[in-house]
Formats: structure tokens, C-alpha cells, sequence
């Protein structure tokens, strides 16, 4: 009798394993850049970091890779924290746009959550944006004014859920690797057919 419930037992944890394994790279419909970037980083090999990455292209996800990975595109931004211009907010927040972006992140990671509630209302994604980020690379569109192009950069963070603002300024300065374990190679095995500026 000991031997058949340890065997169900078994069988139950083998069964559970497999369940878990294919629900691992599972994501609502139209997920946002940050999840798929988070199941991405979290998939051991170079094999399931591919699946996962051609399960849930989209040019948005194409856009943010090109624009960090390929030493072509050049950021027309000035590298380093984003400034904070907001006159509604000013005088309830000092600090840099960067600063008041990663303080809604560590509050959303102390409170294990992907939401802020009720501040997350109204909240765009770079899937929905991400057809302006030419405006901010060298060669996008050349006629605007510094001036007018980090406006329009600043405007675009404050209305992007935290998580997907904080992409964008990584990628702005090509630093997504250092929060996201996704390497060029990935990007290119996942998507043969994207062509990169630089030649690499």
C-alpha cells in the first residue's frame, strides 16, 4: 500500500511539472512589452528564450531590439536619466522622469504586484506607441528640435504604464541587458529575417 501512494504521489508531481512547463510561456492576449521581456529573461535556455520570442512578435517587440541592439540606430536623445517636466506634479515630486519611473517600479516589486491600481488608469503601452520612437533615432526625423523631440519623449513616458517606460529609457541609452538576461543572439535566432543596420 506505501508503494502505490508514493507512486500517485509521483504521478501527481510528474503530472503537475508538465502543466507548469507548458503554462510557463503562456501570456494574455496582447501582452504588454515588459511581460514578454520578463517570461523571455526568465527561460533558461537559448532554445525557450526563442520560443518565447517568436510566440509573441509583434514590430513593437522588433522596434525596442533594433533601436538597443543595432549600433546603427542611434539614439537622437541625450544619454542618462530623463529630466522631469511636468508642471502639475512638480512640487510633489523633485527628481529626475527616470527617478519617479523606477520608484513606481520598486513599488510595484515591494508590492509583488504589476499594477500601481488606480494610477495604472489610463495607462498606454509601447505596443501602442511604439510607431513614434523614430522621432527619437538619429535619421527618424532629423527636422524637429531637440527641444520639441525630448518633450515628445517625456510626454510619451508619462503616459506609459511604469514597466514599459522604464524599457524605453533602458533602450534609449542600449542598456536593456542590465535588467533583462536577452542577448542580440537570442534576438537574432528568434527573427532570422530581421536586418540589421549595423551588419553584425
Amino acid at each position: 500500500m506505501t508503494t502505490k501512494s508514493t507512486t500517485k504521489t509521483t504521478n501527481k508531481t510528474s503530472a503537475t511539472r508538465t502543466e507548469k512547463s507548458s503554462k510557463n510561456i503562456e501570456l494574455p492576449s496582447n501582452p504588454f512589452v515588459f511581460e514578454i521581456l520578463e517570461l523571455t529573461s526568465k527561460q533558461r535556455s537559448n532554445a525557450k528564450k526563442v520560443e518565447v520570442l517568436q510566440k509573441y512578435r509583434h514590430p513593437c517587440l522588433v522596434a525596442i531590439f533594433l533601436w538597443n541592439y543595432d549600433e546603427a540606430l542611434i539614439s537622437a536623445l541625450p544619454a542618462g536619466d530623463v529630466p522631469y517636466a511636468s508642471n502639475g506634479e512638480q512640487n510633489s515630486f523633485s527628481g529626475t522622469l527616470s527617478e519617479k519611473i523606477g520608484d513606481a517600479v520598486t513599488k510595484m516589486e515591494e508590492l509583488n504586484s504589476k499594477s500601481l491600481g488606480s494610477q495604472d488608469q489610463g495607462r498606454s503601452s509601447i505596443r501602442k506607441e511604439y510607431n513614434k520612437f523614430y522621432n527619437f533615432v538619429k535619421g527618424g526625423n532629423d527636422g524637429l528640435s531637440s527641444l520639441r523631440r525630448e518633450t515628445m519623449f517625456i510626454n510619451l513616458l508619462q503616459g506609459l504604464h511604469p514597466l514599459e517606460a522604464e524599457i524605453v529609457c533602458l533602450v534609449k541609452d542600449k542598456k536593456l541587458e542590465e535588467k533583462y538576461k536577452i542577448s542580440r543572439k537570442n534576438i537574432s535566432d528568434a527573427y532570422p529575417d530581421l536586418v540589421w543596420r549595423d551588419g553584425k
